[in-house]
């Protein structure tokens, strides 16, 4: 499939650094992943949801830099935006592969990877996500593999709705005595069904996941099959008619990620992966088929490699190159211009870091990325950075940094491939390149267990993709819009023998212009907080007893579809965990999400989840 590409450019960078990846037999030290801009640390208390069993979007719920904009459950759907973006806006990616699904961003983030094989989330956005996102505008979630070590985890739960989950998950690693050809193994089966809080809120999950890792002085390379199948319903999912809408959605991914360090300090990450989505919507549950069958199946193809080379000095060269090839099956999206496209990418960055000191340094960044396809034509898209750093008496650092950067991508086929002139959602087929170009300026404080990390940012899009309602029509519609945001971010957090506190603070405002478009309201891209705050606790108070809380206020830019629950919202989650110091092996946890049964509507017109209480318990080993 990747020999279709007619990407000179972008296969040439891709041909440049698989040589080199090939020539590293004699590698030394432990391999090591390319830093990320932006640092994380625990900012969300629980990663677990009370739910269902836990996805890679779980922990992006109460993320500071992330508004995750749910219909049921977050698990089942949920749109990421970053920024005041909208869910087309942002992508995720593991290691070095940015995972793509062409349709639509709603499913970005169906990824059947168990959590407890990935990282943490790394928000990246302005150059990061400049240099290695794809077809992503405004931000990517970044998650890393974590190392194979041999243990198990046997877990269940019951909760409020019906709920019952189960939890399966078992690894191995070779002994120092084995041979160094055995891989590390480790599996996860995961299962959650219910009964819904309200009429037609129900689900049916399953997760089957499966990975080895080999680990030597060559490198880590990590191989994983997942399949992931999820059926839910919920009233107005995707129409503010009343309609009790289902959906049913299978994922599968076949993944190879290789990551190494050079002789020269330098380090490399490439892979490559194989994606299907299948798509099933009922518009209403009780007559399916009713309008359109609305059946969908997509197929991803993609590679990557990147590298990072010192040359020279306090100098280091970043390159990256990507090639993805996609199809789509549909009995709705027939009516745009294709249903197959290919895309390259690369991106080269010089960038000078010199070591932080009391007296003082500044660094910089210089780049560009070039996105082309066999439908879009090419943007070219430069990229620039600037810090200065110094360290205080107490050896705190203090960074500020200025950045500018451009990105693009194209629209996914919901917006081009939809019947422009009727039916429930209005594509456009004359839909073209997104750009958006981002201007920043951020401040870095850390000193001990405190950091403090504050941005400013102006950003134009020209155009952006949304979908719109006007009065007398019964359906949404793909328009461009030309809008510009103001934001200011800010997350802190700091830690202590018995408590840590994590805390956010994000302030967007917005301006549009739709051109000549009929538009009376905006389902994405107008609806965002205006002011957003979240605050995460970790406690400690005695062995074996740990309270986990997270917390998000927000006051909604006003939109006329909202239907319920005002422009306020404080949601509330709450995990109790108990592991007795004399087994703890075992864990019993109790655990309530939206604890105010706020009815506050993220996406306007889709009905809240009400208040969820679960309990669960687990033997690890």
């Amino acid at each position: 499939m990747l020999s279709r590409f007619p990407f000179s450019s972008t296969v040439a960078l891709l041909g440049g650094l698989l040589p080199a990846a090939a020539a590293v037999a004699d590698l030394e030290g432990d391999p090591h992943e390319l830093p990320a801009f932006i640092a994380t640390g625990q900012r969300v208390a629980n990663e677990e949801p009370a739910g269902t069993f836990a996805m890679p979007v779980s922990a992006l719920r109460f993320e500071p830099l992330v508004d995750l904009q749910a219909r049921n459950l977050a698990e089942a759907q949920g749109d990421v935006t970053i920024r005041g973006g909208i869910f087309e806006n942002t992508g995720f990616a593991v290691g070095a592969l940015n995972l793509f699904d062409p349709q639509t961003g709603h499913y970005f983030a169906e990824i059947p990877i168990s959590p407890a094989m990935l990282s943490g989330p790394e928000i990246r956005t302005g150059l990061d996500n400049a240099f290695s996102g794809f077809n992503s505008a405004v931000g990517t979630v970044g998650y890393r593999f974590l190392p194979i070590a041999s243990r198990g985890e046997v877990s269940f739960g019951i909760g409020e709705g019906g709920l019952r989950r189960g939890r399966l998950l078992a690894a191995r690693a070779p002994r120092e005595s084995e041979s160094s050809a055995l891989p590390a193994i480790d599996l996860e089966i995961s299962r959650s069904t219910a009964d819904g809080l309200i009429e037609g809120g129900d689900h049916r999950f399953h997760r089957y996941a499966v990975r080895a890792q080999w680990d030597g002085p060559a490198g880590r390379t990590d191989a994983i099959a997942a399949y992931q199948s999820k059926f839910f319903g919920w009233p107005n999912l995707y129409t503010p008619f009343g309609f009790q809408e289902t959906e049913n959605l299978q994922t599968r991914l076949f993944l190879l990620h290789h990551q190494g360090r050079l002789d020269s300090g330098g380090t490399f990450r490439l892979g490559g992966y194989f994606r299907r989505h299948s798509d099933d919507y009922e518009f209403d549950r009780t007559r399916p088929g009713l309008i359109n069958p609305f059946e969908h199946e997509t197929e991803v193809w993609a590679g990557a490699a990147e590298a990072e080379l010192p040359v020279g000095g306090d100098r280091w060269l970043r390159m990256r190159g990507e090639a993805l090839a996609d199809t789509i099956e549909s009995t709705a999206l027939i009516f745009g211009r294709f249903n197959s496209r290919t895309y390259g990418r690369g991106a080269m960055v010089l960038e000078n870091r010199p070591e932080i000191t009391p007296e003082g340094v500044h660094g910089w960044s210089a780049g560009a990325s070039v996105d082309t396809t066999n439908r879009d034509g090419t943007a070219f898209s430069p990229l620039a950075g600037w810090w200065y750093g110094w360290r205080d008496r107490e050896d705190g650092l203090w960074q500020v940094s200025l950045s500018a950067a451009q990105t693009t991508q194209v629209p996914g086929y919901t917006a081009l491939n939809s019947d422009p002139a009727s039916g429930l959602f209005r594509g456009n087929p004359g839909l073209g390149r997104e750009r958006s170009r981002n201007l920043e300026a951020g401040l870095v404080r850390e000193a001990g267990p405190f950091r403090l990390e504050t941005a400013a940012f102006v950003r134009r899009d020209s155009p952006l993709v949304d979908w719109t309602f006007a009065e007398g029509q019964t359906a949404r519609s793909a328009n461009p819009v030309r809008i510009t945001t103001h934001g200011l971010e800010a997350v802190a957090w700091k830690q202590w023998e018995w408590v840590d506190l994590a805390a956010g603070y994000m302030l967007l405002s917005k301006s549009e212009d739709y051109g000549d478009a009929e538009v009376d309201a905006s389902y994405y891209a107008l609806n965002y907080a205006r002011h957003r705050a979240t605050l995460a606790l970790i406690a400690r108070p005695a062995a074996g007893w740990e309270v986990r809380i997270d917390n998000s206020v927000r006051l909604q830019q006003p939109n006329s579809l909202r239907t319920e629950g005002g422009r306020r919202s404080w949601l509330t989650a709450v995990g109790v965990l108990y592991r007795p110091p004399e087994h703890p092996q075992w864990e019993f946890s109790a655990r309530v999400s939206n604890l105010w049964n706020d009815s506050f509507q993220d996406i306007p017109a889709v009905p809240a989840a009400p208040r969820q209480v679960s309990g669960g318990i687990a033997w690890r080993w």
